[in-house]
């Protein structure tokens, strides 16, 4: 989806996604710095995948190359806006498409807006309708047959407040959530929830994972069996619960491959219940019952943005604790969604760059040696190490790592002189 960010937000480091102000739409909705937003608006898009990325087009100008810069696609180029090749794929597309078609920005921003509100309209009158009476009462089994039906109570919640330890539902307009801050409802923005009656705790039901062939059967994480937390740093395609198992499954056989599919047929049962029920008016909830979070009365959208994580942290201190985490610090080493993840044929460096000195004799530790056992494994990894320590100065200088920050676990050797 294309939209307009606040440049000089975006551009600051640590990079703040920052939009229209909802009450005064001549400033940006950073109201610490309060830019004017028509002179330093820029074309972006959004990619929701299993996180929210958010990345701005250049201007297309006459000396710009209608190729990909490698350095981008890689690690980062350190030249940004002044490097004249693209920096990722949509924004080589929309390029092409300006200079066949010479489309502007607005006109860009508005056909994306409305292309998305059919889209989700259709989907809502047809796919919901279909979806609701294959599916009918998806909670209660009626077939007995392995995903095909399931046992387990189903919510959508703000995935803002669920990252601070609060759930909360959206309001009955569907335009907020329930919670003091009243985090816009949108599609980034929602995270499934689910209830098994074998356990009496709401469990994240991630999307379903994408695949040339979905399997036949999907299977828990072993990390997550052994050690409760996975330590893949892109996006694991195991289940990480029972009830993720089963919803996966049942997504699967009834053709749920989307999360928005499973919203519709949500919408539609809950209007249903809600009808069945004569329209009963919930009680609202005192003032004095809900729990303040950090969260709390935050302009949304104001804060720093982990282009790693797709994150929000509204404050320095949430941004530093966030940028200290395990996960994060994996990912800024991660190679996901990106050309090279794909170039590596040998195994991970060991702690030794140097060939093996049993090799030709046949070595006894096999690949758990420390050693490379041929000149082009070695070469690999003295690329993947030269790699590595320019992500990571990447990383640095756009301030995703703490300046005091040494200790990244299994690629420290690698960065070390």
């Amino acid at each position: 989806m294309f939209m307009f960010l606040c440049q000089e937000c975006y551009d600051r480091k640590p990079r703040i996604i920052s939009k229209r102000c909802r009450d005064d739409h001549t400033i940006c909705s950073n109201l610490d710095a309060r830019h004017t937003f028509d002179a330093n608006k820029c074309l972006a898009f959004v990619v929701r995948t299993q996180s929210v990325s958010y990345k701005k087009v250049r201007p297309l100008s006459v000396l710009c190359h209608l190729d990909l810069c490698r350095q981008a696609i890689r690690y980062g180029c350190k030249r940004e806006d002044d490097c004249y090749y693209a920096h990722s794929v949509i924004e080589l597309k929309t390029w092409r498409v300006q200079r066949n078609t010479g489309i502007s920005p607005d006109e860009i921003v508005k056909i994306s807006t409305k292309y998305n509100e059919e889209r989700e309209q259709n989907s809502s009158k047809h796919k919901g309708n279909r979806l609701l009476s294959a599916g009918g009462d998806w909670s209660k089994p009626r077939d007995g047959a392995a995903g095909k039906s399931l046992n387990m109570k189903m919510k959508f919640a703000c995935a803002q407040c669920l990252r601070d330890g609060l759930i909360s539902e959206p309001n009955k307009a569907l335009k907020h959530c329930t919670a003091k801050a009243r985090h816009t409802w949108t599609k980034e923005r929602w995270v499934l929830l689910v209830k098994s009656v074998e356990r009496s705790k709401w469990v994240q039901v991630r999307p379903l994972p994408h695949a040339k062939n979905y399997p036949v059967q999907y299977d828990i994480c072993t990390q997550m069996l052994k050690k409760k937390k996975c330590n893949y740093s892109g996006n694991c395609t195991f289940a990480h619960s029972q009830e993720e198992k089963e919803m996966w499954m049942y997504m699967k056989n009834n053709n749920l491959f989307e999360m928005q599919q499973m919203y519709d047929m949500w919408l539609s049962l809950t209007a249903q219940i809600r009808q069945a029920d004569g329209a009963i008016p919930t009680q609202p909830v005192p003032e004095d019952k809900y729990i303040a979070m950090p969260t709390d009365f935050a302009e949304p959208m104001n804060g720093f943005h982990c282009r790693l994580c797709g994150r929000h942290s509204n404050s320095e201190r949430q941004w530093q604790r966030h940028i200290s985490t395990e996960k994060h610090k994996d990912r800024v080493f991660s190679c996901e969604g990106e050309d090279e993840a794909l170039t590596w044929s040998h195994r991970f460096p060991g702690p030794c760059l140097d060939l093996c000195p049993k090799f030709d004799g046949g070595c006894p530790d096999g690949v758990g040696c420390d050693y490379a056992h041929s000149l082009e494994e070695l070469q690999e990894w003295i690329e993947r190490r030269d790699f590595l320590r320019q992500k990571l100065a990447k990383a640095r200088e756009d301030m995703l790592i703490m300046p005091d920050e040494f200790d990244f676990g299994k690629f420290n050797f690698l960065l070390r002189d």
